[in-house]
């Protein structure tokens, strides 16, 4: 069988090779494509109902699609998917779409993505790419000799109107790729656990005496995994799984919990970071000596960006691949056979190289505080803890958020910082202040407030273990693709969390 299986692979590959070339353009050629592919996402989606909408029969070039096809966020299209809801076709998209990615909203609620079947085959092979680079980067298939394990959301689905509709983790559990569908852990039965807690309870009980190798999800949901498999076990988990050499991981910053993650496993082993949302899969890790992610140029995705600096003003700038900086904080905004036309996913990023192109994550566009005019960004508090960390070397977090805390009777108004600490720093004091000088240093509106006394310096509040477990589980948040926001704007959700939370 895995004979079978390797040489798959090795065919796949030779595809692999030829088709994917196109990763080694210049940023003049990948504007070129991308261009390209615009019109034809365009020519293809003229006779539906958006199309009509917005005179897709008369688009000729970039500039007229600026003109008539405005920035839109879920709220703005959300009249085009009702309809498909109600079961109308060639709405956003020629015919209808196979699924309906459910997300969590904050102003909209409940959100539904469309994904079509053209989407649906750029996800998968996208996230192939990942697999295939890393086992061509290491000329070995030793990783795909054992067991493979996802951590997803449930995939349990529900239908309307002949579209299936379901969390993005638990949609791709039906698309498996063909060299993974023998090795790939958990069973599907212990897969459709709805509750998350209960599910990874099992999820241990099956995989603990198996060979498992390569490990994939979101950093926090990984770590409770591990937390729950050495709690049962009394083992590191290298122990368990001697032959484990891969985490993939997405969905939040890895740096945050590599240390505890690596300290579970009782080692470092190779990690590779993805970029994937139910709107797309957009870039992925393609080289262990590059920790940036490609940018998928040609996977049915049209990019656009806008400064984040111009984010908030009526008709802000948008320009394509061919105009973007590096080291400049971008807004990403998509159009996509998915039938999305120029939305705003909420996501920032920065360009790291131009030829190839490659990004980094930095945070949402909603995720900052500027209660006080500071605008500090998710990338910001992260780059601050992990240099504090790195300073004092002792200490590891399990999960963290950062809000303002306002005081008008006494005091002076700070950022609160709520952690949750696997191994606390020896001394509170000097760590907190490690950890403002570096936000100081990377944020220069901070610094002047603090130094010209409108801001305290930030402060740190202690969580007792599974605060934010437990905050998830309250909200109905607890696994698959959720996160603990990194910011918010206001003290609503630290007061949330903090309630019964503070030891």
């Amino acid at each position: 069988m895995i004979s079978r299986i390797i040489l798959s692979i090795i065919n796949f590959f030779k595809f692999f090779d030829s088709s994917f070339s196109i990763k080694n353009k210049s940023q003049k050629e990948a504007n070129k494509i991308q261009l390209n592919l615009l019109k034809k996402l365009i020519s293809k989606s003229k006779h539906t109902k958006f199309g009509v909408d917005h005179n897709f029969e008369n688009i000729k070039n970039y500039s007229e699609y600026v003109n008539k096809v405005p920035i839109r966020d879920y709220e703005k299209i959300k009249k085009y998917v009702e309809l498909i809801k109600d079961g109308k076709e060639n709405i956003l998209w020629p015919g209808k779409p196979k699924y309906f990615a459910k997300t969590s909203g904050t102003t909209s609620g409940t959100k539904y993505i469309p994904i079509t079947k053209e989407s649906l085959k750029n996800q998968i092979k996208s996230a192939s790419y990942l697999l295939l680079n890393y086992l061509n980067e290491k000329k070995s298939f030793r990783s795909i000799r054992g067991k493979a394990m996802f951590i997803s959301g449930s995939p349990n689905l529900n239908e309307i109107n002949q579209i299936k509709i379901g969390r993005l983790s638990g949609i791709v559990n039906y698309h498996e790729p063909f060299y993974l569908k023998n090795i790939l852990l958990p069973s599907k039965k212990t897969n459709k656990i709805e509750d998350w807690e209960k599910k990874i309870e099992k999820i241990v009980d099956e995989t603990k005496n198996k060979d498992l190798r390569i490990l994939g999800g979101i950093p926090p949901w990984i770590q409770m995994y591990f937390d729950v498999l050495i709690q049962k076990t009394g083992k590191k988990v290298k122990d368990i799984f001697p032959n484990l050499e891969l985490i993939c991981h997405g969905g939040v910053n890895f740096e945050p919990y590599k240390k505890n993650l690596f300290d579970s496993i009782g080692k470092e082993i190779n990690t590779l970071e993805t970029f994937p949302a139910s709107e797309g899969f957009f870039a992925y890790q393609n080289s262990l000596k590059d920790n940036s992610l490609i940018l998928q140029i040609n996977s049915g995705i049209f990019y656009e960006f806008i400064d984040i600096k111009n984010i908030n003003n009526k008709n802000p700038k948008r320009i394509t691949v061919g105009e973007v900086e590096t080291n400049k904080n971008y807004a990403l905004i998509l159009s996509s056979n998915a039938g999305l036309w120029s939305y705003m996913i909420g996501d920032t990023i920065k360009f790291t190289s131009l030829n190839p192109l490659k990004i980094k994550v930095t945070g949402r566009t909603k995720q900052f505080i500027s209660s006080f005019g500071e605008h500090v960004i998710v990338e910001e508090v992260e780059k601050s803890i992990k240099r504090a960390c790195e300073k004092y070397n002792e200490v590891q977090i399990t999960e963290f958020t950062v809000g303002p805390r306002i005081l008008k009777d006494k005091g002076k108004s700070h950022h609160e910082w709520l952690i949750e600490f696997k191994i606390e720093p020896k001394d509170l004091i000097s760590f907190e202040k490690e950890v403002d000088k570096n936000l100081q240093e990377l944020n220069s509106y901070y610094k002047d407030l603090v130094q010209d006394g409108i801001l305290s310096t930030l402060k740190i509040k202690i969580l007792k273990r599974k605060s934010f477990i437990n905050f998830m589980k309250l909200k109905g948040k607890l696994g698959g693709q959720n996160k603990v926001p990194r910011l918010s704007n206001d003290n609503n959700l630290i007061d949330e969390i903090i309630k019964n939370s503070i030891l």
